[in-house]
């Protein structure tokens, strides 16, 4: 990636939270975000539909973007779903779900995004969260996907150290439309302390922009009260 040029941007779930905010920021500052995800991208940015669930299917549709687009600058795999409640009480393939979209649907598209990211000397940023660093009840299968996220982002960073940058992002809670679909027991409480996600999404930019040379390893963005961290 040219110093200063962020380029052509992958961001999966970039079409609503903190993916859609990063695809906006990237725009902004005159780059080329293109967004995989399973529902249209609503600012017109170029589009393709993905469950990430399906992993060769993720990896095909990376090869084709890095193909129209002519090579991939940088990848922010923001996609990420939930399933709570108790272990014995979310359903096998909900559970399964949450680990196929965010730690499995996570690898398959850096997997399939390295080759063209070393040839443009890339930037790979995760999405992973501060339940990747504490556990809590009825989160079994969004913790063990997000601690999977961050060893996942540890192990890649060193193994493409001085070939790729590696940045993994762990935010706190944000104003998004994220828990809108749980029972109300465990939504956000109305007077929560949550970040905007373009907020948030301003750590992603910095983490792209940085010299060659320069890696961020890890981001923790986290509202001032928030109770997940430390």
């Amino acid at each position: 990636m040219p110093e200063g040029n962020i380029g052509t941007v992958v961001v999966t779930g970039g079409s609503s939270g903190l993916g859609a905010a990063v695809a906006e920021a990237v725009a902004q500052r005159g780059g080329n975000p293109v967004v995989l995800d399973v529902q249209p991208a609503p600012n017109g940015f170029p589009f393709t539909r993905i469950d990430l669930s399906r992993t060769r299917e993720a990896e095909a549709v990376v090869n084709r973007v890095a193909e129209d687009e002519g090579g991939i600058d940088a990848i922010v795999t923001a996609a990420g779903v939930d399933a709570c409640g108790r272990i014995e009480q979310v359903g096998a393939e909900d559970w399964e779900r949450v680990i196929a979209v965010n730690l499995l649907g996570t690898a398959a598209v850096v997997r399939a995004a390295l080759p063209h990211l070393e040839r443009s000397h890339g930037r790979v940023v995760t999405v992973a969260s501060t339940l990747g660093l504490r556990a809590l009840s009825d989160a079994t299968a969004y913790c063990a996907s997000k601690f999977g996220v961050l060893g996942f982002s540890r192990a890649l960073s060193a193994e493409t150290a001085g070939r790729v940058g590696v940045t993994c992002l762990v935010p706190g809670g944000m104003q998004t439309s994220f828990f809108d679909s749980r029972d109300e027991q465990y939504k956000p409480g109305p007077d929560a302390d949550l970040n905007p996600p373009e907020e948030v999404a301003e750590t992603v930019i910095f983490a792209l922009t940085r010299p060659r040379g320069v890696e961020l390893r890890e981001l923790v963005v986290v509202p001032s009260g928030e109770t997940s961290w430390p």
